[in-house]
């Protein structure tokens, strides 16, 4: 039945696929099945060209279709990963982001911890001990806290 439909409807059956798997990345988006649509649909344009030619069977149609899905998988791949670059890298690391920042301490540091406050939050932080009141710049970030130096 299936090769049959494939049949009558000829070169338009790749383009069909190939919407169906558009369609389905609309719904469930993912980014991979974009490149398997947009194979079927290429497959579909060279269907369109070479339909009458003896060598165009279905199994050259589907080897050419797997390359195809191959290729602009990993192509597609490398696309995403070269505009992974941010101009913010550190927009969700926001403790690593406070490095170089300088601020003044509102509570001392006794016994190696202290506390100052950067914008609208206070944050814990370490280092020799300092007077309240002092100017320190953030040297690192941890997850227990914040490592500071007199500015």
């Amino acid at each position: 039945m299936i090769v049959a439909l494939a049949t009558e409807l000829g070169p338009w059956t790749w383009w069909i696929i190939g919407l169906l798997f558009l369609g389905v990345e609309i719904l469930v988006p993912g980014v991979f099945l974009l490149w398997i649509g947009l194979a079927a649909i290429v497959v579909g344009a060279i269907s369109l060209a070479v339909w009458g030619a003896d060598f165009w069977g279905w199994q050259l149609q589907l080897l050419v279709f797997a390359v195809l899905a191959i290729g602009f998988a990993l192509a597609g791949r490398r696309i995403s990963s070269a505009s992974a670059e941010s101009d913010q890298p550190m927009l969700n690391r926001r403790i690593e982001g406070l490095v170089g920042r300088t601020a003044t301490l509102e509570e001392p540091i006794i016994d190696g911890k202290g506390r100052i406050r950067l914008d609208d939050t206070t944050w814990i932080v370490q280092g020799t001990e300092m007077p309240a009141g002092t100017r320190v710049r953030i040297i690192a970030a941890q997850a227990g806290g914040l490592s500071v130096e007199r500015a």
